[in-house]
């Protein structure tokens, strides 16, 4: 076989693995258990009125489910979103405003390729989403991190980036962030500092990309407006996905923005895929109409608050006492984050968590400067509540284990 290696595009060989992806081979042994990955309950799926809608849209819509759809996707679920939209956030969006993906990593990989050349500063959260991470990676983008904390990225650290970019002529392009129950911390950002981002989006000129995965996963609390109905100027575009709400398999989400990027998007989605499946979008969308998208959601979030609370009371109740030890309060979401002393490193700890049989994601991976190493990643809407309590004793033990070597 010919070597491929002098043969691989500059992208190919730009383009990571997933750290998750990698770490989840390891732990597929039944004994493991898992709080690696994001994977939404399967006891959260909707099956039975799934099934019953999918033969619905069949008999009744079969050759428009069955057939090639348009780019920028069915009119049908993008109605509903358009009431969605309206209803929960007081956001008016046109038809226009709207491209559905093929869930929302296309939607990063559309931002990818829209603004990325190789070189071009992108600014991103430390820690930040890992999939957002591999695709501006790919596209060569030369990540600065900006640190958050409790209450979202800091903004002080921001605008001192911001002008160093500036004062060196830099041609950054966008600034990356997951705002409400942020993958992997679980954090939400704060009022004063959305509004305050959104000032400095129009003072530095540059767009700002709102993931949001999770915002409908609310436990407690209120929520802040999104920052797309804080900005004024058309500088945000903001990315949603049915993956963690509805389900994983049908690939399903969309983005919003202005008309031109919209357009602009469709273009490149043309070219690597033709159309998200009209099949799912059409399901999707009489799930929504019927009302039953909106009698779901408050039954995983109670599900995945339940499970929240039992990894909190977990880890009180089995780490060991260390002013250095720390986790994350989610109001939200998926995941939290955890947090060691300085002088611990959970990436040399995996091993032996392993060994224990069982599994997180390490912090560093979450990191574009590789930083974090005392940090991780733990996920709380997958696993049984046993296994929630036992994996979290098993964890409790290995960081014990590494206190006692200081």
């Amino acid at each position: 076989m010919i070597d491929l290696t002098k043969n691989l595009a500059t992208m190919n060989r730009r383009t990571k693995s997933s750290v998750i992806r990698e770490l989840l081979k390891l732990t597929n042994r039944p004994e493991i258990i898992s709080f690696a990955g994001g994977l939404p309950n399967p006891l959260a799926f909707p099956t039975e009125h799934m099934a019953e809608i999918t033969m619905k849209v069949i008999k009744e819509r079969g050759r428009e489910a069955f057939q090639y759809g348009s780019t920028e996707g069915t009119p049908f679920l993008k109605e509903e979103i358009i009431k969605m939209l309206k209803e929960e956030e007081n956001i008016s969006v046109k038809p226009e405003n709207i491209l559905i993906v093929t869930a929302s990593q296309q939607g990063l990989d559309l931002v990818g390729r829209t603004f990325i050349d190789p070189s071009d500063p992108i600014i991103v959260e430390l820690p930040s989403y890992i999939g957002g991470l591999q695709v501006f990676g790919s596209y060569g983008a030369k990540m600065i991190g900006v640190h958050a904390d409790d209450h979202g990225m800091q903004m002080d650290e921001l605008e001192r980036k911001l002008q160093m970019l500036r004062n060196e002529e830099e041609h950054y392009k966008f600034i990356y962030l997951v705002p409400d129950f942020q993958n992997p911390s679980g954090v939400t950002m704060s009022l004063e500092r959305r509004q305050k981002l959104v000032e400095l989006s129009r003072e530095y000129n540059v767009l700002l990309i709102e993931d949001s995965p999770y915002r409908q996963i609310r436990f407690e609390g209120k929520a802040p407006p999104m920052l797309y109905s804080l900005d004024k100027e058309s500088n945000v575009i903001s990315l949603f996905t049915f993956s963690k709400t509805l389900v994983p398999g049908f690939r399903l989400g969309f983005v919003i923005a202005h008309e031109s990027i919209i357009k602009k998007f469709t273009v490149l989605k043309q070219s690597i895929d033709l159309c998200t499946s009209p099949m799912n979008q059409l399901i999707a969308a009489e799930f929504m109409k019927q009302g039953l998208f909106k009698e779901h959601l408050p039954k995983i979030v109670s599900m995945y608050k339940a499970k929240k609370d039992l990894m909190m009371a977990t880890l009180e109740k089995y780490m060991p006492a260390n002013e250095g030890i720390s986790w994350t309060k989610p109001e939200g979401g998926l995941f939290l984050w955890l947090k060691l002393p300085e002088y611990m490193n959970m990436d040399t700890m995996f091993k032996e968590a392993i060994q224990e049989d069982v599994a997180y994601v390490i912090g560093s991976a979450f990191h574009c400067d590789g930083s974090g190493q005392n940090t991780a990643r733990l996920n709380f809407s997958y696993s049984s509540d046993e296994q929630i309590e036992e994996g979290i004793k098993r964890l409790a033990r290995v960081v014990t284990k590494n206190l006692k070597k200081r």
